[in-house]
């Protein structure tokens, strides 16, 4: 169900677009690319790039993540398309920091200390949350858990509310890694 209609009139100014497809190749390993895009709706003058016309991207940015099963990452490319600034795409080597990383508990904050804020770009390390919840959406039900002869545990579980190790989803499809009181017979 969409939002419902506003009971207020509104005049549309700005569109951001995250766009993220998720890939699996043939050695093994797994890529996201992800896409962020922010478009005005009226020309915005802007001192490197003269104006901006409505529709043209002020940002245009992009970051391909590749991980394996295990979600360590073995490679992160970061590209500028376009920006408001000169500058901006100076700063996507970066994201080579990220290689060698585990996605784990604790990856967002690892993300932010690492290519976020002054030593970084706040708009491409916000893209890598939703490539990383991509890779768990690319992968789940095809790795880790899920094939016949996968035994460990799934990764998914614990990373949500609906996959809790004590909750009905984990019970219902993956038993043998349930924590919660089981009911008994009466």
């Amino acid at each position: 169900m969409p939002l419902p209609e506003s009971t207020y009139p509104r005049e549309n100014i700005h569109t951001r677009q995250i766009t993220c497809n998720g890939f699996k190749r043939p050695d093994g390993l797994w890529d996201v690319d992800a896409q962020i895009t922010d478009i005005k709706t009226y020309p915005l003058e802007n001192s490197y790039r003269g104006t901006i016309e409505p529709g043209e991207p002020i940002h245009e940015m992009w970051i391909r993540l590749t991980v394996d099963t295990n979600l360590l990452v073995h490679d992160c490319i970061a590209v500028t398309d376009h920006s408001p600034y000169g500058c901006c795409g100076e700063i996507t080597p970066i994201f080579n920091k990220l290689i060698g990383k585990q996605i784990a508990p604790g990856w967002t904050r690892l993300v932010k200390s690492l290519v976020a804020g002054i030593q970084g770009c706040t708009h491409l390390a916000d893209l890598v949350g939703p490539a990383t919840t991509t890779i768990y959406q690319t992968m789940a039900g095809i790795a880790k858990g899920k094939t016949e002869n996968e035994t460990s545990k799934p990764f998914y579980i614990d990373g949500c509310h609906a996959w809790s190790s004590d909750g009905e989803q984990v019970l219902t499809y993956h038993p043998e890694y349930y924590t919660g009181k089981k009911s008994t017979p009466e």
